[in-house]
C-alpha cells in the first residue's frame, strides 16, 4: 500500500499592539491552552485570507495581514493520537474590533493581550511551541512581502 504523506496546513495571525500580543485561550483535548489566533486553511482560500478569517472567528477582530511572518513545521499527535505534521503560515499585521462583534468560535474561552514576558512564562500552557516562536520572530521584526506566497 502506497500512502502519500500530507501535512496539515494551518494559518495564524500574530497581532501586536502597544507591546502586547493578542492570544486566545481555548479548550483543547489537552485542556485549556493559549494560542495565537489560528486554525486550518479552508479549501479555496489563500493563506492570508485564512489568517484573517481565523482572527475574526476567534477574536472578533478584523485582521489585515501586512507580511508573512514565516512558514513553520511541527509534529505532534492529532486528537485521535495519530502522528501529524503541521505546516503553519503565520502572518503579522494589524487588527481592529469588528462592529458588531461576532460570536467567537466554539471552544474559545476568551481573548487576552499579553506581554512577551507573560507569553514566555506561560509556555507550558501553549497549544504548541510555535506560539512562542512566532512571537519571538515578530519581536525580531521578521517579515516577508506577502507576494512570497503565490496563489494560483
Amino acid at each position: 500500500m502506497n500512502t502519500r504523506w500530507k501535512p496539515s496546513v494551518t494559518v495564524a495571525a500574530v497581532i501586536e499592539q502597544d507591546g502586547r500580543y493578542l492570544l486566545v485561550e481555548e479548550h483543547t483535548s489537552d485542556g485549556l491552552r493559549l494560542n495565537t489566533p489560528a486554525g486550518h486553511l479552508e479549501p479555496g482560500e489563500s493563506p492570508a485570507d485564512g489568517a484573517a478569517r481565523e482572527a475574526l472567528e476567534e477574536t472578533g477582530c478584523i485582521f489585515t495581514p501586512t507580511a508573512l511572518l514565516g512558514v513553520y513545521m511541527a509534529s505532534s499527535n492529532d486528537v485521535a493520537g495519530e502522528p501529524t505534521t503541521w505546516m503553519r503560515f503565520a502572518f503579522r499585521g494589524h487588527a481592529r474590533p469588528a462592529d458588531p462583534a461576532p460570536t467567537l468560535d466554539r471552544g474559545i474561552v476568551r481573548t487576552l493581550w499579553m506581554t512577551p514576558a507573560e507569553i514566555e512564562a506561560s509556555q507550558s500552557r501553549h497549544r504548541s511551541p510555535l506560539v512562542w516562536r512566532c512571537v519571538q520572530d515578530h519581536m525580531r521584526g521578521q517579515g516577508f512581502d506577502l507576494s512570497v506566497v503565490a496563489v494560483d
